[in-house]
């Protein structure tokens, strides 16, 4: 049996903390550009954290269901499923927070878009081997650039790749229940599953060469490899479906899953093969517990930007103090912004140090 890979809950565990970072800033009016969802075709640092988090789930389903025998799925069935199912409630609960009013319901978000592709590739893993999913991997990929890129807009007589005006947004305007997240489409709407499920099949192949009986260094290199590749390819691909979150591009999945290996290779050859796992730790204190940390992070907002303190949320105090001081104000929301990962990660440290991992 293989050791527990420190990179991959290191991973894990900065990914979830780039995400609260970027969830909380001081002032949302005053943020750096990279720390922003870029607005239509771009890459931000912002931009990777969800695929990330995707691919490292992926790099888990091909250690926690390859290879499992006939007799143990059925079991798996209903864990994958319940499991599922208690990721897309927790997503619906902090949608409601704080109001609960239903007549602004919400049904997509990050950890519903988590749920579904979770439970998607969690079955396509107990059924095929790492070729087939190679093949459909590449399948979906093809399959959703052509919709994308070929199929006109109706009504429009062309092909568009415009906000709320491509097919994605097009197949939500028809199909997708309850309120958009940008009123008229979501990015994280009905067809881009497709591509997302890709980023978590990247995931999985990842996992294929990090658990086989490879030496080390061959492990390094097949994933180097493969992020290089992958990114170039991406880059490519994006001349003619440019690198787009909002509609998760093709070029996106290849070019994020391309960095996302590349990252993993170096956490992998730092925290495994290097004697420095001990300063994987801060990561590691939020991925073993990374949902529960999503979610603190999500509780403690209610506290720090909802209560009115002297007619200001306590963000808006600190930013308005530094801010009369002459600090320049993106600097201000990015250090707030770590201070309030500083402050979700203590119930993780508290958490961790019991040794208390909480199983969604």
């Amino acid at each position: 049996m293989q050791k527990r890979l420190t990179s991959l809950d290191a991973f894990r565990g900065f990914t979830v903390a780039a995400m609260i970072m970027v969830n909380f800033p001081g002032n949302s009016d005053f943020v750096f550009f990279t720390l922003r969802h870029s607005i239509w075709n771009a890459l931000s640092f912002t931009d990777q954290v969800a695929p990330f988090f995707l691919f490292i789930i992926g790099v888990s389903i091909h250690f926690a269901y390859s290879n499992k025998s006939s007799q143990e799925k059925p079991s798996l069935y209903k864990k994958i499923i319940l499991r599922a199912l208690k990721i897309f409630a927790i997503g619906m609960f902090l949608n409601l927070m704080p109001t609960f009013d239903l007549s602004e319901i919400r049904w997509t978000g990050t950890l519903h878009r988590i749920a579904i592709v979770f439970l998607i590739c969690s079955i396509i893993a107990l059924h095929t081997n790492w070729k087939q999913q190679l093949i459909i991997l590449t399948t979906l990929l093809l399959a959703y650039w052509f919709i994308m890129t070929r199929i006109p807009y109706p009504g429009e007589g062309k092909v568009m790749l415009e906000p709320g005006k491509n097919i994605a947004a097009y197949i939500d305007s028809l199909y997708l229940p309850g309120t958009m997240w940008q009123k008229t489409w979501d990015p994280e709407g009905i067809l881009s599953i497709v591509p997302t499920c890709c980023t978590t099949l990247i995931g999985m192949l990842t996992g294929k060469i990090m658990k086989s009986e490879l030496p080390e260094n061959l492990r390094l290199n097949y994933l180097m490899i493969l992020g290089v590749g992958m990114s170039i390819l991406g880059y490519f691909v994006g001349l003619s479906f440019p690198v787009n979150e909002n509609i998760w591009s093709s070029s996106f999945v290849l070019v994020t899953g391309g960095f996302a290996c590349l990252i993993f290779a170096s956490m992998y050859f730092i925290f495994d093969v290097l004697p420095y796992s001990k300063y994987s730790k801060i990561g590691v204190v939020f991925g073993v517990n990374a949902i529960t940390a999503y979610v603190l992070g999500d509780l403690l907002g209610l506290v720090f930007y909802g209560i009115k303190i002297g007619g200001n949320s306590i963000n808006m105090h600190f930013f308005n103090y530094f801010n009369q001081l002459g600090v320049l104000p993106e600097l201000i929301s990015l250090i707030y912004a770590l201070l309030f990962v500083s402050i979700v990660s203590i119930p993780c440290w508290i958490l961790y140090k019991k040794r208390i991992f909480i199983k969604v």
